[in-house]
């Protein structure tokens, strides 16, 4: 069962630099300074508002590249129209704590203001701790980047609440599969924390953005990119799909759209595109449909469990 809600991580301001202004004031926004009234312009699908947007936006940030213009446009699409009133936000507040609060508005533009772009919020009374959370919300609640849905850890987070009970999430749904969390969510978090040492991270950088970490489930029009990089002499966008277990065939065609959203939206026009599948094995129905691409390769990843007696 779906919740009844979503729930959002937003970070306000860098470093939380406007939390308590936010707090006080009752909203959440963002900025990337875009100084226009977006009233009339918010469309409901967000790839619309990118394609008019990104050229605004680099016209304003001429040193961004297309791939940062795609990720700050798009989360200020959520942000202004995508969280829907009734949804949950949760804002770290720089001191190892969350504000929580309840979207109660739609789309407002201050100019005069931080943040400009906001939606009205009532806050909760309670605040929730990030020591208490489980290890997966606190990776998810860590991202990069100023918006992430936290939605699957409904559960968890109203567990946490006392003031705001019954935040929409059914009785018994579950928060997390953990068997296909730690194959799939595992192998990805290890895969960005250990990039340095591995095969891929001699020739490639996670894709960052103001020193944080963009790459990681970077959002397209087709679905999220599980990592996107891009070689350290910047004359080629990477994109990485992760599968537990066995990759099949149909793998090929999911990251040929990722990688043609890339080339069409992102990539600058000296750029290549290339593709990398990492799975922990492949079928012949696999290899035969990578012999007829040229851009895209496959790896093998493997996993090692040992115990030693003390």
């Amino acid at each position: 069962m779906k919740p009844a809600k979503n729930y959002y991580r937003i970070m306000l301001g860098g470093k939380s630099a406007h939390a308590e202004e936010c707090h006080q004031g009752g909203f959440i926004g963002a900025d990337w300074g875009m100084d226009i009234d977006l009233t009339d312009k918010l469309p409901d699908d967000w790839r619309e508002f990118n394609r008019k947007f990104i050229s605004v936006f680099l016209e304003k940030h001429p040193e961004k590249s297309k791939v940062a213009a795609g990720l700050a446009c798009g989360m200020l699409h959520t942000i202004c129209k995508g969280i829907q009133i009734g949804d949950v936000a949760l804002c770290p507040n720089g001191s190892g704590t969350y504000f929580v609060g309840e979207v109660v508005s739609g789309y407002q533009y201050m100019p005069d203001g931080v943040l400009p772009h906001r939606r009205s919020v009532r806050w909760y009374l309670d605040l929730i701790d990030r020591s208490e959370m489980s290890p997966e919300l606190k990776n998810s609640t860590g991202s990069a980047g100023t918006v992430s849905n936290i939605t699957k850890y409904a559960k968890e987070i109203e567990s946490l609440l006392t003031s705001s009970p019954g935040l929409g999430v059914p009785p018994g749904e579950p928060v997390e599969d953990p068997i296909a969390f730690a194959l799939e969510k595992h192998l990805e978090d290890f895969l960005v924390q250990n990039w340095s040492f591995t095969a891929l991270g001699r020739d490639y950088e996670i894709f960052e953005e103001e020193g944080d970490l963009a790459g990681q489930q970077y959002p397209t029009d087709t679905g999220n990119i599980d990592i996107l990089a891009i070689r350290k002499d910047k004359k080629e966008l990477l994109v990485v799909e992760l599968k537990k277990g066995r990759a099949s065939d149909a793998v090929v065609g999911q990251i040929q759209r990722y990688m043609g959203y890339v080339m069409e939206e992102l990539a600058e026009p000296d750029q290549q595109v290339k593709g990398v599948i990492v799975a922990m094995e492949d079928d012949l129905r696999l290899r035969r449909a990578l012999k007829a691409t040229n851009n895209i390769e496959f790896y093998r990843y493997k996993v090692s469990f040992h115990l030693t007696k003390a």
